[in-house]
């Protein structure tokens, strides 16, 4: 098993003159706080969520949603494939994350609408900070606190990432105490980011998928039987988002929400990795020890 944990000043895309990470390790690296933070499939059920929640509190970016795509009737496929997106970017060979980082670009130059284009560079920031921001915030809530320099050292991680999705280096905060300034200012009075009726209407379809598409034998079955196993992740969430969806969280959703985590918790040590890594984490492992 590849060792995870991180091993301090590796580099996610080299600058000039310094030693590149090799293909088959990817844009990050085994060694990378990227590998350690993202294998964990619990980590990913709360923090996927999470991202998505947040980016729809952004009106742009909840209007590009709806407008462009069956979310309300098929939330599973852009599930699937913004999960698949991630990990690959993540975990793939450094050919197969640059192929779909470009693969991305591309198709979101045709996503535009009323006051919105996906490929805007604060649009983009601020779908890029949702998934960096929610990773740690699982992570350290979930897994164990993270200390500030392995927070720092995992946002350093991801600029280049940010860079290649078409934000400048000016806009992309430098570090991590300028990206917390910015989910600050994102989040707090006078920001952008305030949840609207579109985003109310989505998160429902987030927070309460029909089981249909990927288990027929369900699909009847009602969403208040299953939408607790999404409570972990609602959580998560920053309160002032959590109230501006209307979303309840009290004693028994807290509470439901602490029992699974604590059974996770529990259960986590005596697991093999195969029953509670992501494939593309396990797969990306052999594939750095020259194993099929």
């Amino acid at each position: 098993m590849v060792d995870r944990r991180p091993a301090g000043r590796r580099r996610l895309i080299a600058a000039p003159g310094a030693e590149a990470v090799t293909d088959a390790g990817g844009l990050y690296g085994p060694s990378s706080e990227a590998w350690a933070l993202n294998c964990e499939a619990m980590l990913l059920l709360g923090a996927g969520p999470r991202a998505l929640l947040l980016q729809l509190a952004h009106p742009l970016v909840a209007a590009g949603v709806a407008d462009h795509s069956d979310f309300r009737s098929d939330p599973w496929a852009r599930l699937q494939a913004t999960l698949r997106s991630y990990l690959t970017i993540v975990y793939g060979t450094g050919t197969a994350a640059r192929a779909e980082i470009r693969r991305l670009n591309e198709f979101h130059r045709s996503i535009t609408g009323p006051g919105y284009q996906a490929r805007d560079p604060a649009l983009a920031l601020w779908v890029h900070a949702t998934l960096v921001d929610s990773t740690i915030v699982a992570a350290d809530r979930w897994l164990e606190r993270l200390s500030l320099e392995r927070r720092a050292r995992y946002y350093a991680e991801t600029l280049p990432i940010g860079r290649a999705f078409g934000i400048s280096t000016a806009l992309l905060p430098p570090d991590i105490d300028a990206f917390d300034s910015y989910l600050e200012r994102m989040l707090g009075p006078g920001g952008p980011v305030r949840v609207g009726p579109v985003a109310r209407e989505l998160a429902h379809v987030v927070l309460h998928p029909p089981l249909g598409p990927i288990i027929p034998a369900l699909a009847a079955m009602p969403a208040p039987l299953y939408a607790w196993t999404l409570w972990p992740a609602v959580g998560l969430l920053p309160a002032t988002v959590r109230e501006e969806y209307g979303l309840r969280w009290g004693l028994v959703e807290r509470s439901v929400a602490a029992w699974l985590v604590a059974g996770w918790r529990a259960w986590r040590p005596l697991l093999p990795a195969r029953f509670r890594q992501m494939p593309q984490a396990l797969a990306a492992d052999r594939r750095v020890q020259g194993r099929t």
